[in-house]
C-alpha cells in the first residue's frame, strides 16, 4: 500500500532542490577565507590614528614593510599610547631589518600593554629573523606559556625547531 500526500509529486524535484542548496552552501563554506589574524584576547582600545593603524596593518599583511612603517609611525604621532600601533611599528621595522628600531618599539610596547602574548610571540620572531635562537626560543616559549593554543605562536616554535636557514637571512 502506497501512501500519497499532495506534496509526492515533487518529491524527485525536492531532492534535487535539497542537493543544489546544499551544495550551494558548501561552495559558499569553501570560498570563505580565514581571518588574517587572531583577535587578541583583550578589548580594543580606540584612538586618534587608529585609521593609521589600520592601514597599517593591511600594508604589514600584504609584505609594504615600508608603508606599514609610515602609517604605523603616524598613528604613534597621533597618539603615543596607542600600544597596536608600536607593536606594528615595531613588526614592520623587524620586517625591514631595522632591529635597533624595532627594540625600541616593543620597548614603549610593553610601557604600554605589559608583556602579553602577542608581544612576547612577535620579540621572538623578531629574534629567530636575527638568528638569535636561544632568545627566540625563550620568548616563544613563554608566549605559549600565556597562550597555550595560539597557532602563530605554534607555527613560529616549529619553525624554530625546524633550523629553516631562511630566518638567518632574509631570504631561502
Amino acid at each position: 500500500m502506497q501512501i500519497r500526500s499532495k506534496f509526492s509529486r515533487f518529491g524527485p524535484l525536492a531532492v534535487v532542490a535539497g542537493l543544489l542548496t546544499s551544495c550551494l552552501d558548501f561552495t559558499a563554506m569553501a570560498q570563505e577565507v580565514p581571518p588574517p589574524y587572531i583577535e587578541p584576547g583583550y578589548a580594543p582600545r580606540f584612538y586618534p590614528g587608529d585609521e593609521d593603524t589600520r592601514l597599517g596593518w593591511i600594508h604589514l599583511v600584504g609584505g609594504d614593510y615600508g608603508l606599514a612603517e609610515q602609517y604605523y609611525r603616524r598613528a604613534i604621532e597621533a597618539t603615543r599610547q596607542n600600544g597596536s600601533a608600536w607593536i606594528g611599528l615595531a613588526a614592520s621595522y623587524d620586517r625591514l631589518g631595522r632591529f635597533d628600531l624595532a627594540d625600541l618599539a616593543y620597548r614603549h610596547a610593553i610601557r604600554l600593554e605589559g608583556e602579553n602574548y602577542i608581544i612576547l610571540n612577535n620579540r621572538g620572531y623578531s629574534y629567530l629573523l636575527r638568528g638569535d635562537v636561544r632568545r627566540a626560543r625563550r620568548l616563544l616559549e613563554r608566549a605559549m606559556l600565556l597562550a597555550p593554543g595560539d597557532p602563530t605562536i605554534a607555527n613560529n616554535i616549529v619553525v624554530m625547531d625546524a633550523g629553516l636557514a631562511h630566518f638567518h637571512g632574509f631570504g631561502p
